[in-house]
């Protein structure tokens, strides 16, 4: 259902933490002229945890207005309570979104059943189709392999994809083994692109794409065509870049970043997000050189 390089978009917020609405327009129209195949808004790396539901939702509504429908938009909509995860759902529906990205639970750290029985409830009243997004370093629960597999497999028609940002490459062709090669993986990290595509994923959504559009588009390109040496080629002139945005705590990184390659976009973080450190900024620095940005 989805493929290619996706960002997840970071949300431009002025030096008071106001929502930039301007600059979020103009970054989604940037990303599609240069090859992306469908838009996150309001994950991770777009401040999710630090918006109100008003807020969340209100950005979603922008996203899908501006992208008109020329590319997919997945909201992020998850959240540790299952009603209000399943009132996310119509939210997000509401707002215009084609599908949503929903973590399990986090901080209440469920058992492997409790997981399922959270997406059970999701998907016995879910308007839109659902991309499970497992990312046990930012919720301390993991979707073990077993877990999704029987997640996808008693609810196919909604369960469409996974984000997998667990960073353990066995667990492509774990999940491919269960479910079939028709199954959508997409990786949920970049450095890990290259390795994930070559086990049987289909493409990331990425926190790189946000500063570099255009080349991570070119990459998923060439692994979707066979072509390993250009794909091998985009990973290594990529590779500095993908890890100096996670030198510091995300987004500050991938936000210092977009200064650098979009002059005048807006540096505000919501606290307790702060300013990347002196060493991350270098970090970044010599990556976009690298990289060639």
């Amino acid at each position: 259902m989805f493929s290619g390089s996706i960002p997840a978009l970071v949300t431009p917020f002025d030096a008071q933490g106001d929502f930039v609405e301007s600059a979020y327009r103009d970054l989604i129209e940037w990303q599609i002229v240069e090859g992306s195949s469908a838009l996150v808004p309001c994950g991770t790396t777009g401040e999710a945890a630090t918006l109100t539901k008003e807020e969340q939702f209100a950005i979603v509504r922008v996203c899908v207005d501006q992208a008109k429908g020329r590319v997919p938009v997945i909201a992020g909509a998850g959240s540790n309570d299952t009603r209000v995860a399943a009132a996310n759902l119509h939210a997000a529906r509401e707002a215009g979104a084609d599908a949503a990205l929903m973590v399990p639970p986090y901080y209440n750290r469920p058992s492997q059943e409790g997981i399922y029985r959270h997406f059970e409830a999701l998907a016995a009243d879910s308007p839109l189709p659902i991309v499970l997004y497992n990312v046990p370093a930012r919720t301390v629960t993991d979707i073990q392999p077993d877990t999704l597999i029987r997640i996808v497999a008693a609810f196919p028609k909604v369960f469409v994809a996974v984000k997998d940002a667990s960073g353990v490459l066995t667990r492509v062709t774990q999940h491919r083994a269960g479910l079939g090669a028709d199954f959508c993986q997409l990786s949920g990290n970049d450095d890990l692109g290259l390795a994930f595509n070559a086990n049987g994923g289909v493409g990331c959504i990425s926190v790189t794409a946000n500063v570099a559009p255009g080349l991570c588009a070119d990459f998923q390109r060439a692994c979707a065509a066979g072509d390993i040496a250009t794909a091998r080629d985009l990973h290594d002139r990529l590779f500095a870049l993908h890890t100096s945005l996670f030198t510091d705590a995300s987004p500050g990184p991938v936000k210092y970043a977009m200064t650098k390659v979009r002059p005048g976009f807006p540096d505000g973080l919501r606290l307790p997000m702060t300013w990347p450190s002196e060493a991350s900024r270098a970090a970044v620095d010599a990556g976009l050189e690298h990289a060639g940005l």
